[in-house]
């Protein structure tokens, strides 16, 4: 799909904040409430905008914990692979599943509120799902580097070769 400048700043606005008025996004992005309205649903409708959600702290909600998960199977044929997938979208402490490349076959991570209900999670569920070979488990210490929003300035070509916006650090 090709974006235009609106589409691209409507787009970046949605991530930061997904609560203003399209009376407010017009004014952000220099457009019309209708324009901005009718672009929101084509994104919507394309896709591109999957949902809306409020981002919440985990400490402050008692989930404390994040643990990240290497998972290797037994077996690496695509529906075995496609089923621990399925099995693992069933819990909602596990907030994502990535298939991979390399020494272990998917990454997890996963929310908890102590490292005791991982223990449970790992020994009731995880370690008994089927095809599972081996864990490795890790906790995250500290998050310093957390983001919901994606790198929309490759897409206007005003990322740097620095991997920075406009060659300059994030806000």
């Amino acid at each position: 799909m090709e974006f235009d400048s609106i589409d691209l700043k409507l787009l970046a606005e949605l991530q930061r904040d997904c609560t203003p008025s399209l009376a407010e996004l017009a004014e952000k992005v220099g457009s019309s409430k209708s324009v901005c309205g009718r672009r929101i649903q084509q994104l919507v409708d394309a896709g591109v905008i999957r949902g809306r959600a409020a981002v919440l702290d985990q400490e402050k909600v008692g989930l404390g914990i994040t643990v990240f998960a290497h998972v290797k199977m037994k077996k690496h044929d695509s529906q075995s692979l496609e089923n621990f997938a399925d099995f693992m979208f069933r819990y909602p402490q596990v907030l994502e599943c990535h298939t991979m490349m390399g020494d272990f076959d998917f990454l997890l991570k996963i929310i908890v509120p102590s490292v005791a209900d991982y223990k449970d999670f790992f020994w009731e569920s995880l370690s008994k799902a089927q095809g599972v070979q081996e864990v490795n488990s890790s906790i995250c210490l500290v998050s310093s580097c957390v983001t919901t929003e994606l790198p929309l300035s490759y897409l206007s070509g005003e990322l740097g070769l620095s991997g920075e916006l406009g060659g300059q650090p994030r806000a």
